[in-house]
């Protein structure tokens, strides 16, 4: 055995401690991510390398199926119900999506600040966020039936002479779906907007201040371009989540969609044609691929957006 002048190993033989040392910390954190990374595999690419098999099959849960090729996207838009969904899920997306993006805002800019009753407020704006969406349907659900606390209130005041629809009409309940999606989501993206606020320069509120700039117009020309990417990362999170509601519509009309399903979405429709005993997986799968290529869709025509506005300003 070879050794040092000092009586130490020599440097031949501590170099493979070295090299598998050197091995070790290069394996280590990906075999620490490793069980996630095989979920993900599992249950979403592969999943989805499957689900965009069947869109192109007939099959169901209980066959196969063979290779129709388009047969179940030309179905689709003979469909009432597709065209029915399609609709509904645009009219969320068109009508909660401009809220989602200013509320909150709004929102995040009057409750700003370290006081306890700031926080107080935060903390109450954030609460139905944590909250279950079938607890929040259901306590909406008794809030708007005919006998509930607000068709109780309006007729108090005298507003209204009997009870309005709003879990039977088809409008009405679209409508107070979306009202209940814009008053759980408001807590969510209002700690969003609260972390880009502190970002900031209050130097910038100080000189808008002195150039004679109110309240409204600090909001208008500081707050707004101060949180601008924010925006727009709330835009394209709002806009998945309003294109694929599900609970809320769900939860208030009781699982039927409102009268002759006339309020359902394109998420309830994959969960109408893709589950029970007589479900068509195939179908269902074209619809999902229908979903994922229009989600897609607006997301690529936001970037386009926004990198036109960011173009403008620079």
């Amino acid at each position: 055995m070879s050794a040092t002048p000092d009586g130490g190993p020599s440097h031949q033989e501590s170099r493979p401690a070295r090299v598998h040392r050197s091995l070790g910390t290069t394996l280590a954190p990906y075999l620490f991510v490793l069980p996630a990374m095989c979920i993900v595999v599992v249950f979403v690419f592969i999943a989805a390398l499957n689900t965009f098999r069947l869109a192109f099959t007939d099959s169901t849960l209980l066959k196969p199926g063979k290779f129709v090729g388009l047969q179940n996207f030309v179905e689709l838009f003979h469909d009432e119900y597709f065209l029915t969904a399609l609709l509904n899920s645009t009219l969320y997306v068109v009508c909660v999506v401009p809220f989602m993006v200013i509320l909150p805002l709004i929102l995040a800019n009057l409750v700003a600040g370290n006081s306890r009753v700031m926080g107080f407020f935060r903390t109450s704006f954030y609460t139905p966020v944590v909250m279950s969406a079938v607890v929040v349907g259901m306590i909406w659900s008794n809030l708007l039936d005919p006998k509930g606390l607000v068709n109780s209130l309006l007729e108090s005041l005298h507003i209204s002479k009997e009870p309005i629809p709003f879990l039977s009409d088809r409008w009405l309940i679209l409508f107070s779906s979306m009202f209940v999606t814009i008053w759980l989501g408001l807590g969510y993206y209002m700690v969003i907007y609260l972390t880009a606020l502190a970002n900031i320069d209050d130097s910038l509120y100080e000189a808008a201040e002195l150039d004679g700039a109110g309240p409204i117009r600090q909001f208008v020309s500081v707050t707004m371009p101060g949180v601008r990417s924010t925006m727009l990362l709330i835009l394209m999170l709002s806009t998945i989540a309003a294109f694929r509601v599900f609970n809320e519509v769900y939860v208030l009309t009781n699982s039927t969609a409102g009268p002759g399903a006339q309020d359902i979405t394109m998420s309830m429709l994959i969960q109408r044609e893709g589950t029970g005993i007589m479900a068509r997986t195939g179908y269902a799968s074209a619809i999902s691929l229908v979903v994922l290529v229009i989600v897609g869709a607006m997301l690529i025509l936001q970037s386009v957006v926004e990198r036109w506005v960011g173009g403008d300003n620079a």
